[in-house]
């Protein structure tokens, strides 16, 4: 990835309803373990955070298994509870912006790194790239303009020192489908800890479908 130097010291920040709603828009589901062994390879990989908000009165939480997954593999989780409700409509909704948690976090981590990666398309965040350019950091974020419609604000797009589509890394970090959409390759078969072990993203979907946030 010739944005990232070999020398830098980088760091992921996820925002995962903001994630998953760019991948399910173009067609596929990502695999973290790629992901993070892609970023890892072109630079020296600190951390890798996710944040997302959890249901915690559920006695089980449909995210449940990506997480753990996420916290046995080399993932920093950052969560806090979500509001559940009702909409008029008669549809059960979720509430729980991870906005603040992202801005805080990079704000006070940034002069440990060299270049963040953001994960995410929300305009809400232009101000805080440009904070983190001022500490000397560089940033690049990571979503979607081939979506309909775009999953980026343009602001923020001007904002990042460079932007990657989503669309571009798929052949890199799409998870292989069961049933044969695409084989895994010998690397994948060998791998102790695959994320092919983790369930079908369905349940991803049912938390993240009732999910409301503002950013989307």
């Amino acid at each position: 990835m010739k944005t990232i130097q070999s020398t830098d010291k980088v760091a992921l920040f996820i925002d995962g309803a903001n994630l998953h709603a760019a991948v399910r828009a173009l067609g596929f589901e990502i695999d973290f373990q790629k992901m993070r062994a892609m970023f890892a390879s072109n630079g020296t990989l600190v951390r890798a955070y996710y944040y997302t908000a959890l249901v915690e009165d559920q006695e089980f939480s449909p995210l449940k298994p990506l997480i753990d997954w996420l916290e046995y593999n080399g993932y920093s989780l950052v969560t806090k509870p979500a509001k559940e409700f009702t909409d008029p409509q008669g549809r059960r909704r979720i509430k729980g912006n991870m906005d603040i948690e992202i801005a805080v976090d990079m704000l006070e981590m940034a002069p440990q790194f060299d270049h963040i990666i953001l994960f995410s398309g929300d305009g809400d965040f232009r101000c805080l790239i440009a904070a983190v350019q001022r500490k000397g950091c560089q940033v690049t974020v990571v979503s979607s303009v081939r979506t309909s419609p775009s999953m980026v604000a343009d602001e923020l797009r001007r904002q990042c020192d460079t932007f990657i589509d989503l669309a571009d890394l798929k052949k890199d970090i799409a998870r292989a489908r069961k049933g044969g959409q695409r084989e895994n390759t010998d690397e994948d078969r060998n791998d102790i800890k695959n994320s092919d072990d983790l369930e079908d993203g369905d349940e991803d979907d049912e938390f993240y479908e009732a999910y409301e946030d503002e950013s989307l």
